[in-house]
């Protein structure tokens, strides 16, 4: 269950950005004019552009941002628009992203349901839900060695950005 004070769209966007703004992610806010992957957001260079008009979860913006996180510093400015569709060799990242996503949630307070929510992740929402509740972290061995966590700290992580 979200906390009283992040029970809205709007608060919970304001509280996700922050934290994405303060591990040191860009994130420009403005119109997306034609449709994104994922309604309301986009990566653009690096950058996480986000439309609160357009926005339908909120939790999107971690997922987004794990993108952007497990990206190499020098690689980083070249993300973009749909991550995986022209680079195939990024699908692996999306386990990495997952378990990105899980320590922000654990990390931030919030039900891991904010950002595995059913209307994502091909129906295997409830299934993310379930595995990393019950300490099964698949894809932690890809954040350990990108030198985000350790396996005997995780959920807890030394770094939010790979260098």
């Amino acid at each position: 269950m979200l906390p009283a004070a992040l029970a809205t769209p709007a608060a919970l966007t304001d509280y996700l950005l922050h934290f994405v703004r303060e591990i040191g992610i860009p994130v420009r806010e403005e119109p997306i004019p034609s449709p994104s992957f994922l309604p309301g957001l986009l990566i653009d260079a690096g950058q996480l552009v986000v439309d609160r008009d357009q926005l339908l979860y909120p939790g999107d913006i971690l997922h987004e941002a794990g993108h952007i996180a497990v990206t190499t510093a020098a690689e980083r400015h070249l993300v973009g628009g749909n991550v995986t569709e022209h680079n195939p060799e990024k699908e692996g990242e999306e386990m990495a992203v997952h378990v990105w996503c899980y320590a922000a949630c654990v990390h931030l307070g919030l039900p891991a349901a904010v950002v595995f929510h059913p209307d994502g992740y091909k129906g295997a929402s409830d299934w993310f839900i379930d595995t990393f509740g019950q300490g099964q972290y698949v894809g932690l061995p890809l954040l350990v060695w990108m030198g985000l966590t350790t396996n005997d700290t995780y959920p807890r992580m030394t770094g939010w950005l790979r260098a």
